[in-house]
């Protein structure tokens, strides 16, 4: 058995935050109370998200990936062991407020390394990627009156299919065309008299102006033209939670998320998507904030040795994210087994301590006020080993 160390560290508000932050009471659960889970689709790198700097052997494993509060680009410093990656700034001024917490080392209970089996599992609420054809979160709906579900997703999730009623919301598909493609094309069509106006006339549309872009000069990496990243989808989410009648359960999900390569680069990137995501969730769902806890999970977490492209491979512990009003938050949860060479699982992985579905039962429980008989018969089946985790909800809230 490893040795295993927890590293918990409480937050408290000053005074003067505490004029920034009034106090709000009521109780924890409730008709009002609401709940978002967001699913991160390819594999999120704990150890890059949450890297635990204080930990001997993360700078040795982690080479050139390896962040810290002191660096060049600091990581928001939790405690003496973990921070938050440099792109979450919003995500640690919650932390400051007790309104988000890491879990680390968390897992589903499928350990293999395939993206679709493990998502199953995630979303399915069983130990099996076949374990059941219905989804944890519609199970949840199922079993308390009078609630409706929310997907803000194209296609219904996995995790939201059943019997209960779930409406689906995806914003508008995009009309905008990859950049790279027009200029590819751009020389065919010019060759062509008739055709060359129309293609003109197209990419002026495309640009919003009402003159073609000279040269093509249309910018790859403008993130203005997705229309359906988190910081949409998420705010969307909020806007329709934050309704007195509005859905209390909501799924939002993203997918690129899988960093063989590169991964420095593109998790600054995802993770900023990530932190804008939580602040337009924040700003939409107004005073119902309050009231609201969501959990961020992906379906595994990556290897703690960095590859030979810049990247890591699929692994198996990773991180988990919870935000939101009634959170009592300011800490890092879950038992941290360190990322020595003794302390890896199959050395290589990250060895996970705690169970997705302990903090999920932990949230639905004290948050919804579902019976933890019916999350373990019916909502996570089979779960019993799976002991709810306490201590997320807090009856008197901070308020931002």
């Amino acid at each position: 058995m490893l040795m295993r160390r927890q590293f918990l560290a409480g937050s408290a508000l000053g005074a003067a935050s505490l004029l920034l932050w009034p106090r709000l009471t009521f109780a924890a659960t409730g008709s009002s109370t609401r709940f978002l889970f967001v699913l991160l689709r390819g594999g999120l790198d704990g150890l890059e998200a949450v890297p635990p700097y204080g930990d001997p052997g993360y700078q040795t494993i982690r080479g050139a990936l390896a962040l810290s509060p002191s660096a060049d680009k600091p990581a928001h410093r939790l405690d003496d062991v973990f921070a938050l990656h440099p792109s979450f700034n919003f995500a640690a001024d919650l932390y400051q407020h007790g309104q988000f917490m890491p879990v680390v080392a968390a897992a589903p209970p499928y350990w293999g390394r395939s993206h679709f089996q493990a998502q199953n599992c995630v979303e399915n609420g069983t130990a099996r990627p076949d374990g059941t054809q219905t989804g944890w979160l519609n199970r949840c709906i199922a079993g308390i009156p009078g609630v409706d579900g929310l997907a803000c997703a194209a296609v219904m999730p996995l995790a939201m299919r059943g019997a209960a009623k779930v409406e689906t919301w995806s914003p508008p598909l995009s009309t905008s065309v990859n950049p790279i493609l027009l200029q590819r094309l751009q020389p065919l069509y010019a060759a062509d008299t008739r055709l060359a106006p129309l293609f003109e006339r197209a990419i002026a549309q495309q640009d919003g102006s009402s003159e073609p872009a000279p040269g093509m000069s249309a910018r790859p990496g403008d993130k203005s033209r997705r229309k359906d990243g988190l910081p949409v989808l998420m705010g969307a989410a909020g806007n329709f939670m934050g309704k007195t009648n509005g859905p209390r359960i909501a799924f939002v999900e993203d997918d690129g998320w899988d960093t063989h390569a590169n991964e420095a680069a593109i998790l600054t990137r995802k993770l900023a998507e990530l932190d804008a995501g939580l602040q337009a969730f924040h700003q939409s769902i107004g005073p119902m904030w309050d009231r609201t806890i969501l959990i961020i999970a992906t379906e595994f977490g990556r290897t703690a040795h960095v590859n030979g492209t810049g990247g890591t491979d699929h692994g198996t512990g990773g991180s988990m994210f919870l935000a939101g009003g009634a959170l009592d938050g300011g800490r890092v949860a879950g038992n941290w087994p360190g990322i020595g060479p003794s302390e890896l699982y199959q050395n290589r992985d990250v060895h996970a301590t705690t169970d997705f579905r302990s903090v999920f039962k932990g949230v639905l429980a004290a948050h919804l006020g579902v019976p933890e008989s019916r999350l373990e018969s019916t909502v996570f089946p089979d779960s019993a080993a799976a002991r709810p985790m306490g201590g997320l909800v807090r009856s008197t809230h901070t308020s931002l």
